[in-house]
């Protein structure tokens, strides 16, 4: 077996024996080598036992909280007679154009999140491979189903 104590890793009777000539008994801290008991005992000797789990945990919900906004906040639109432009992004920033008249068809998606947040996603499918599916997420459900019945009717018109 082996053992991992402050100590070199060494067999179990062989630690035992190096820990009761060191403190004149057998160590409490000394257990079987798991990985558990590695993990936290290379922590222990590392000092981030309890500092590293809180900064990821900052982390985390930094990411949680922050990013959603962040991302929803650079988010635009505008819709005319003839296009929809959507600017997007934060550090690079897009602005696609839609013309109306390459529409092919529209899809109002509410996920669980969606749902439960009370929103609504917005995507136009569009003919050609390059930004053939612009989506604009956030919505409330009534805005995105009016925006595909405007959209819906331009789409209409061009063929009638």
């Amino acid at each position: 077996m082996v053992c991992f104590c402050n100590h070199a890793a060494r067999t179990h009777s062989a630690m035992r024996l190096n820990c009761q000539s060191r403190h004149d008994q057998a160590p409490p801290a000394c257990s079987v080598g798991t990985p558990q008991s590695l993990d936290r005992s290379l922590l222990r000797q590392l000092g981030f036992g309890g500092f590293l789990p809180l900064v990821a945990l900052a982390i985390a919900a930094a990411v949680v909280i922050i990013a959603p906004q962040r991302i929803y906040r650079r988010l635009r639109y505008r819709l005319t007679g003839q296009v929809l432009q959507v600017l997007r992004g934060w550090l690079f920033h897009a602005d696609t154009v839609v013309p109306l008249v390459r529409v092919q068809h529209l899809d109002v998606i509410r996920g669980p999140f969606d749902k439960m947040f009370g929103t609504a996603s917005l995507v136009v499918h569009t003919a050609g491979t390059h930004n053939s599916m612009v989506a604009l997420p956030g919505l409330s459900p009534e805005h995105a189903a009016e925006m595909r019945d405007i959209i819906r009717e331009h789409v209409r018109s061009d063929f009638a």
